[in-house]
């Protein structure tokens, strides 16, 4: 809870030349947006509000962000959500590639190239084959929307149950 909490007043890049939203309140704004069209899949919200974590341990690393968070978050919450999270970068790879017309944000738009740029069609066939890649996709559209300014998506503390019951979980899978 602590790191989520130090990212109010963080941002995506360091001069906030970025997204319109602290990494706080984006992370509040995905994860309400996964609660409303996927109230049961725990697993999914909580990887929504800790997606981005990676700008807030390693700032400045666009291309390596995704897998930072990852990485930082298994031990605590758990394989599937740290695959979701470290898949939300290719996943947009993924809709690059099969939605060309689809829009990114302007920060999204330049960091693609940084991250490996529009997938080619082997990558397309092997991200559509990957169980998770479905999760991971839906997982991106709610990260594309939550970036709407003074738009009010709750308090961070509301989430500490759902993060508990995630990590008790994922506990019980390794114990």
């Amino acid at each position: 809870m602590d790191v989520l909490f130090a990212c109010r007043g963080a941002w995506d890049t360091p001069d906030r030349s970025g997204d319109p939203v602290d990494l706080h309140d984006h992370g509040l704004q995905t994860a309400a947006l996964l609660r409303r069209s996927h109230p049961f899949d725990k697993e999914l919200q909580v990887a929504g509000l800790v997606h981005d974590l990676g700008h807030l341990l390693f700032p400045g690393d666009d291309a390596g962000h995704a897998d930072h968070a990852a990485a930082a978050i298994r031990p605590l919450l758990g394989e599937r959500v740290a695959r979701l999270v470290a898949l939300h970068v290719p996943a947009k790879r993924y809709l690059a590639a099969v939605e060309p017309e689809r829009t990114l944000s302007p920060q999204s738009a330049l960091t693609l190239r940084a991250q490996g740029g529009v997938m080619g069609e082997t990558e397309v066939r092997a991200f559509a084959a990957d169980p998770d890649g479905e999760a991971a996709v839906i997982l991106r559209q709610a990260d594309d929307a939550g970036k709407v300014v003074g738009l009010d998506a709750g308090e961070m503390e509301d989430w500490r149950p759902v993060l508990e019951l995630v990590a008790a979980r994922a506990y019980e899978r390794t114990a």
